[in-house]
């Protein structure tokens, strides 16, 4: 007699063939270069050249300080950091940390500062505390941003019109007019120029635009702002590269303790803020390109934190700029193609030679040019985007105050006040409650919108006590927190309003907690979530009322926890269609829960049910819907495996035991009327009752067991005969012949919650049981599958790979006091 291979021996065998015994040993991993990491590091090269000298034109640093960042970014954080696409480098959001170091405490001071930054981030990776640095509000860090853009650009418009830029955001303001009336024509059209390259190459139009597209336009717009400087004879600044020799290293640092310490704590904080949000915005790039990706995984910011921290520690003792992750060079880096680390290294290899052989190229470049591009930058930090983003978030005032305090005092302060402000605005909108009181159709309905805490508990009484004696009242309360306080008054006027003769009902977000619940008769208390209603557990009153009122908060329930949830699944099936894999045939009972016990969702499964999980036989009857769901199932939607599902203690099939024939006839013996549509509908099984009649027939059995009774060995026979059934239907034979379908049997236990599967070879079989894989305890219930998807057919587009624990959210449990 076959059996039902268990669920764990498939698996085993799976896992012997992936990994072979005698399996001959790895050759050691060699250094492999992609030719799209090849070319993604040219390009990204050609973008940091011109960006890393005009951010320390920008800084006040020797020029040779950009390249050495550049260089030591893409080497040393390209190699250990944990975002293998993000491209590191010196980066305009620490132009004005780095400026305002520089002007305190000189180049060498600032060096020394680098590298204590990067101890500090060292340290911050050790403790892994990196996830902690994205629960800073994303308005803080965008106004820290845009006010480092709008430092950045004003402060290079002066070097765009032939002058020098001043210390602060405010002086530089200041000195605008004058410098206006003294600028310099020939940096001004050079740095136009720049800007018009700049803005122009990406938008060129037709083949060939897309074809010069393809290199970068920071690069095209300061080579041509040279070109014709040269060409011209324009006498204007240019880059000074002096010899490798003169390069100042790092010293001692020289000054205030305190002033030291808040200048590493403010580099450390920007580039690992900077760096952490980029290596996450590099992850949504990767998700989301449609050319091949990488072979590294997602980012490790513990890591990622890590290697910049080594990074900057390399570049400030070398003398380079601080280090942080590049938003420009790394989406750079990834929609050229980049597949692995080894573009960012190669980017940095590249640096290393630009600077040691063309050092007479790069000192053609003007000043006036490099600040166009930096300026630009500047202006494309204070992003439209990121404000839209804000004002419908409605934190303004955040991004506001973050943008103007960086602007006018600093980065330190200006992160600290945009800080001030979120946590402001996070405690008024918690203590923000709006309470509303209307009259409709008798009914008294009070709206609570907000936070419930005690300080809205003033209001919520005199509210409340608006309500007359005896009045039905609807509570709705929108908030997602009510505290003791609020709980309390709430619970006192509740039980005092029903004393009265009234009624009271609660709707939204809190509808699924009762706050007045009536303890039950053993004293026990019950904490129910308000996706329970399904389990049929009474918490409450069982007065007729109530139960007639059930299906409308379950209805409510489900538009609240549940349809969030699901409506985008839901709105891709609306516009695609529906494209099951299987056909579930099972009874009409309301014990058996199709989702529940194959973890499927909307779109998974096609169901029939009916009473006693029947299939007629083709032309016996009048009753075509089973066969029309067939063919439908089978010939349109193109499932892939049919089943068909019993369970225990099947109503139906105690009809058959207990009436046999006479119950199914067409007419009663005793007064010749004719059988009502039940009995009518169960003379299809009567197959079910002759097999298992036949003594010549083994029978199906659980394995491990015999049938516990009658009703239990009927339907197991009768699974085997619906499929038998199911093979004489047109539709289901021809794709059984072709090979595209497959037909299985299920037994569901109610009592004992197990499901057991049918192999079947000659018709009869043993139903297995399946194993269920153990996971620890969890707060809320789980279904745990082992290779069950796998028996059934193809897996449905919600399933896990085996042993993985599913939990499946439309259905969930009920905390009771010990839970």
């Amino acid at each position: 007699m076959p059996a039902c291979v268990p669920a764990h021996t498939a698996k085993s065998a799976r896992t012997e063939r992936s990994h072979p015994p005698h399996s001959p040993p790895r050759r050691p991993r060699r250094l492999r270069l992609a030719g799209a990491d090849l070319s993604a590091s040219v390009a990204v090269f050609l973008i940091a050249l011109p960006l890393s000298l005009g951010i320390a034109l920008a800084t006040g640093a020797p020029l040779r300080a950009g390249l050495v960042a550049a260089a030591v970014g893409g080497l040393v954080a390209g190699r250990l950091g944990g975002s293998p696409l993000q491209v590191s480098g010196p980066a305009a959001g620490l132009t004005v940390v780095t400026a305002d170091l520089i002007q305190r405490y000189g180049w060498r001071t600032t060096c020394a500062v680098t590298v204590l930054a990067g101890l500090a981030q060292l340290a911050l990776g050790c403790l892994r505390v990196a996830r902690g640095a994205l629960a800073v509000s994303p308005a803080v860090v965008h106004g820290m941003l845009a006010g480092i853009g709008v430092t950045i650009a004003v402060a290079q418009v002066h070097i765009v019109l032939g002058g020098s830029p001043q210390s602060s955001v405010l002086d530089n303001l200041r000195a605008l007019p004058a410098q206006l009336t003294g600028l310099d024509p020939a940096a001004l059209a050079v740095s136009a120029l720049t800007l018009a390259v700049l803005l122009t190459w990406p938008r060129l139009p037709g083949r060939a635009g897309r074809l010069l597209g393809r290199v970068p336009a920071a690069l095209v717009a300061v080579a041509a702002g040279t070109a014709v400087a040269s060409l011209t004879g324009l006498v204007l600044p240019r880059v000074d590269l002096p010899s490798w020799r003169s390069h100042a290293l790092a010293g001692l640092p020289q000054g205030p303790v305190l002033g030291l310490v808040a200048a590493v704590l403010g580099t450390t904080l920007v580039c690992s803020v900077q760096s952490l949000l980029g290596a996450v915005a590099v992850d949504k790039l990767v998700a989301g390109r449609a050319g091949p990706a990488t072979r590294a995984g997602r980012s490790d910011l513990d890591r990622e934190l890590l290697g910049q921290g080594a990074a900057n520690v390399v570049s400030g003792a070398l003398g380079g700029l601080p280090v942080a992750g590049v938003a420009v060079r790394s989406t750079a880096n990834v929609r050229a193609g980049a597949v692995s680390r080894n573009s960012t290294m190669l980017h940095g290899v590249l640096v290393v030679i630009a600077a040691l052989l063309m050092v007479p190229v790069l000192e053609c470049v003007p000043l006036a040019s490099l600040a166009a591009l930096v300026m630009a930058v500047g202006i494309q930090m204070v992003s439209p985007h990121h404000i839209r983003t804000v004002t419908r978030h409605q934190e303004v005032p955040v991004y506001a105050a973050t943008a103007l305090g960086v602007a006018a005092l600093g980065v330190l302060q200006g992160v600290a006040l945009g800080i001030a402000v979120a946590v402001a605005v996070a405690l008024r909108r918690l203590t923000r409650t709006r309470i509303t009181h209307e009259e409709r159709k008798g009914v008294h309905h009070v709206h609570v919108r907000g936070q419930l805490t005690f300080l809205a508990v003033p209001r919520l009484s005199r509210t409340l006590h608006l309500v007359p004696p005896g009045a039905a009242v609807v509570v709705r309360l929108d908030g997602s927190f009510m505290d003791h306080a609020a709980y309390e008054a709430l619970q006192d006027w509740q039980r005092t309003h029903t004393a009265q003769g009234g009624s009271v009902e609660l709707t939204g977000r809190r509808a699924g907690v009762r706050i007045a619940e009536p303890a039950a008769p053993d004293g026990a208390r019950c904490r129910c979530r308000p996706w329970t209603p399904w389990r049929n557990h009474q918490c409450g009153s069982t007065a007729p009322g109530d139960r007639g009122h059930r299906l409308a908060h379950g209805i409510r329930a489900f538009q609240h926890s549940t349809a969030p949830r699901v409506r985008e699944e839901l709105a891709r099936l609306a516009r695609e269609g529906q494209r099951p894999s299987q056909l579930f045939l099972t009874c009409a009972d309301s014990r058996l829960v199709t989702s529940m016990i194959t973890a499927s969702g909307p779109g998974d499964l096609f169901v029939v049910r009916n009473v006693g999980n029947l299939v007629p036989p083709p032309g016996q009857g009048d009753d075509d819907s089973v066969a029309a769901a067939v063919e439908y199932a089978v010939d349109v939607l193109g499932v892939r495996s049919i089943t068909v599902c019993g369970h225990s203690g099947c109503g139906a099939m105690q009809a058959l035991l207990a009436s046999g024939p006479d119950f199914t006839s067409g007419t009663d013996a005793g007064s010749g009327h004719t059988r009502t549509p039940l009995g009518r509908w169960l003379r299809h099984g009567l197959p079910s009752l002759e097999r298992m009649a036949d003594d010549g027939r083994p029978g199906p059995r659980p394995a491990g067991r015999p049938p516990a009774d009658a009703v239990e060995r009927l339907c197991l026979t009768n699974v085997v005969q619906q499929l038998e059934h199911l093979r004489a239907h047109d539709s289901v034979a021809r794709a059984l012949r072709e090979g595209t379908l497959e037909l299985h049997g299920m037994y569901f236990h109610v009592g004992e919650a197990e499901a057991y599967l049918l192999t079947e070879a000659d018709g009869e079989g043993t139903f297995t049981r399946v194993e269920a894989t153990e996971t620890p305890q969890a707060t809320a219930p789980s279904l745990t599958l082992s290779d069950t998807s796998d028996t059934l057919g193809e897996k449905n587009s919600r399933s896990e790979p085996p042993g993985i624990v599913v939990r499946d959210p439309w259905m969930s449990g009920c905390q009771d006091e010990r839970g």
